[in-house]
Parts: C-alpha cells; structure tokens; sequence
C-alpha cells in the first residue's frame, strides 16, 4: 500500500493502484485483510453482493476491481466512514455500482432487505468484548471489537440479508474459528470452507478465510491455505499476485495455491 496525505485523510493505493483509497490520518486503516477478502469471493455477472460493515470501502471497490459486472452495496454504522466510502465510490469510478448506506446491522435500514442478496462479505471485528486493549481512537475502537454486537449478531445480520443459495465470505483471526462455527449453528449455513492463511513458513496460520452457502448441508472442509510470506518476511508469488495483480484465490481442494484469474492491468 502506497499514500499521500490530504488533510485529515490519507490517499492509498491498493491492487498496485488499481483502487484508490482515502481513508482517516488516525482510526481504522485498511490493510492487506480487506484486499484479500474480496480476492476469495467468486460471483456470478450482475449479483449483488452486500459488504457487510464496508469501512471505506477497500472490499468492496477491490471486488468491483476484480469483478466489474457486480452490484455492491455496502453497509456502515460509523457516517464518517460511510462518507469516504461514497467519495472513494466515485473516485474510482463505481459510484453506479457501490452503493453506500449508513446504518446499523443490528436494525438494518430498509436498503438492506431480508434475503436481498446473492453474497455477502466481511471483514468483521476481530476482538471480542472485554478482550485486548481497547485503541484510545473511538472509530477504531468500533472496527476491532466487538461492543454491544458480538460475533453471533454478525453472522444472524450476514444470514438475513442472503438469498437463498447465497455465499458468505469472511475473513476473520484463525483463533476465532471457534466462535465462528458456533455463530453459524441454526443459521441455515452449510457447506463451510475454511481457508487458513500462513504468515511464515512453519508459523500457525493468523487469518483465515471463510465461506459458507445458506441451505446447504455438505459437511465443513479445511483447506490447504495460502502463504503470505517467505522466511526473509518478502511476499510470495502468491500473495504477490493477489495483493497487487488483482489475482483471485481459488478455493479448489486440490490446490487452494493456484491462481484463479488475474485481473486486466
């Protein structure tokens, strides 16, 4: 990620400059973990595809990058947040096909129908509540842990808004996947993929990606994964191509390593 200061904002670039990004100086700051969200998800043309908690916007502008043809609609409680994500709409060139609105999960916004959406996505807050120090910065506070809406109440607001057949993809801390299998109990959710992301060579994987298909009953699979970093901390080819060549990661069990498409330069 590369910036340039602007006030009370940062812009930065992500997929090599194929996403431009205004984000605040201080507070929440999108980092490799949305890009990599949006590089998981595979969706049919013209779906739409709601970015549950959209921050600034860096899911959902990297999907649209990727995936030009879809419809994104995303949802953000913090209005500073959901401002930049509407500038950053039209900065790069989406503001017919992100669509921003401000409002909260919990008492979703008419915008944001039962059942109204083919995927969703989400890069949720990852603390939950009374664990960690709390950041003193209040927006960022919002973005990484879990107050007064826990992780159940994430993935309850997820299984609403999905159609039918419909896909959720997340990303959340690989010591979290617990609580994640728990959330999905009674949600209709099946056919969960768990992808678990390395940072190094002989390190417990950090992250993990995970997808799951509401009225699906196939048992849960844990895939192979995908390293981030070589042992000298540089990237691999991997990862390499997803974060700046807009390249997807495949979620075929043979070989979750390969590359499904890279994007147009």
């Amino acid at each position: 990620m590369t910036g340039s200061g602007e006030g009370n904002a940062t812009e930065d670039g992500l997929l090599g400059g194929r996403v431009r990004l205004r984000q605040p100086v201080g507070g929440y700051r999108a980092a490799i973990d949305p890009v990599l969200l949006a590089a998981a998800v595979t969706a049919a043309p013209g779906e739409r595809v709601l970015d549950l908690g959209c921050g600034v916007g860096a899911a959902a502008l990297c999907l649209l990058a990727r995936q030009p043809s879809l419809h994104v609609t995303g949802l953000e409680l913090q209005p500073v947040l959901a401002d930049l994500a509407r500038d950053n709409a039209g900065r790069n060139g989406c503001a017919d096909r992100f669509t921003v609105v401000t409002g909260s999960a919990l008492a979703p916004p008419p915008e944001i129908a039962p059942a109204g959406f083919a995927q969703v996505i989400s890069n949720p807050p990852f603390v939950a509540a009374g664990r960690g120090t709390r950041p003193p910065d209040g927006s960022k506070a919002l973005a990484h842990i879990e107050d007064g809406f826990d992780l159940a109440d994430w993935i309850r607001a997820a299984a609403r808004a999905l159609a039918p057949k419909g896909r959720l993809w997340l990303i959340h801390r690989a010591d979290r996947l617990e609580s994640l299998l728990a959330a999905f109990a009674g949600r209709g959710l099946g056919e969960v993929r768990v992808l678990p992301l390395w940072p190094k060579p002989g390190r417990p994987a950090s992250r993990i990606l995970v997808s799951a298909r509401k009225g699906a009953r196939t048992p849960l699979a844990l895939l192979p994964g995908l390293m981030l970093h070589r042992e000298d901390g540089a990237y691999t080819a991997e990862a390499e191509a997803v974060l700046r060549e807009a390249a997807g990661i495949s979620w075929g069990e043979a070989s979750v390593r390969g590359i499904l498409r890279r994007g147009a330069k």
